[in-house]
């Protein structure tokens, strides 16, 4: 004969097997869904990392490459590590590390290339300013002075806003435009902090357009000029 206490037991598994019969679908469904995520959440890393082990010996190919001054090899190589892994940092500095050899050995075609595909590619804004630095700095060699102003207007990480404006004086005084040229050089002396070494030079373009800042003036100056 049964007890209470089995009475009671059988009842609590009967409204268990009701409430499973009709919610256990749902349950091991939404049970499969959540492990599922968490196995390609692991998976995903994983993945990231073997890219980023892979893309970093890749990377190491191409410096050594560059450090050679072999610049047929830099491309190739550079060509694999975007096939490859485009979405990884290394790739990214890859494509500025490419740039530099190949424009060193006289191929600005091909490192305008690989600057191009950086700037367009490039997960950071810090990349890409720096890739569109240096395009402008091409196209300012090659006469190419609105293709210059355009690139640096897509430069826009707040870090380099300095260099930025100092590349984009560059650009005005090769067209002749020394006022607008003066204007941005004053930016990019104000925004540079005054112990990087490069303010100096920066200086240095003012005091030569006779817009020495305000700082290094010489008191005195300006008055014994006028009074000659």
């Amino acid at each position: 004969m049964a007890t209470n206490l089995d009475l009671e037991e059988q009842e609590q598994l009967d409204e268990l097997k009701h409430f499973w019969k009709k919610n256990g679908n749902l349950i091991t469904w939404v049970l499969i869904a959540a492990l599922a995520g968490y196995a390609a959440w692991n998976g995903w890393n994983y993945w990231q990392r073997e890219q980023a082990v892979k893309a970093g010996a890749m990377f190491d190919e191409l410096d050594r490459a560059a450090q050679a001054g072999d610049a047929d090899k830099v491309t190739r190589v550079f060509a694999d590590l975007k096939e490859r892994y485009p979405r990884t940092a290394f790739t990214q500095q890859g494509g500025l590390l490419a740039a530099k050899g190949q424009f060193e050995k006289g191929k600005p075609d091909a490192a305008q290339e690989s600057l191009n595909w950086v700037g367009e590619n490039a997960v950071e804004a810090e990349y890409k300013t720096v890739a569109m630095l240096r395009l402008a700095g091409i196209s300012l060699d090659a006469k190419k002075y609105d293709e210059a102003l355009k690139q640096l207007d897509a430069a826009t990480a707040p870090e380099f806003a300095a260099l930025v404006a100092d590349r984009r004086g560059d650009v005005l005084l090769a067209q002749g435009k020394a006022n607008d040229a003066v204007a941005s050089y004053n930016k990019a002396w104000t925004q540079m902090d005054a112990k990087v070494e490069y303010r100096r030079l920066i200086e240095a373009k003012l005091t030569a357009l006779g817009a020495a800042p305000e700082a290094v003036k010489v008191p005195g100056v300006a008055a014994s000029g006028a009074a000659k």
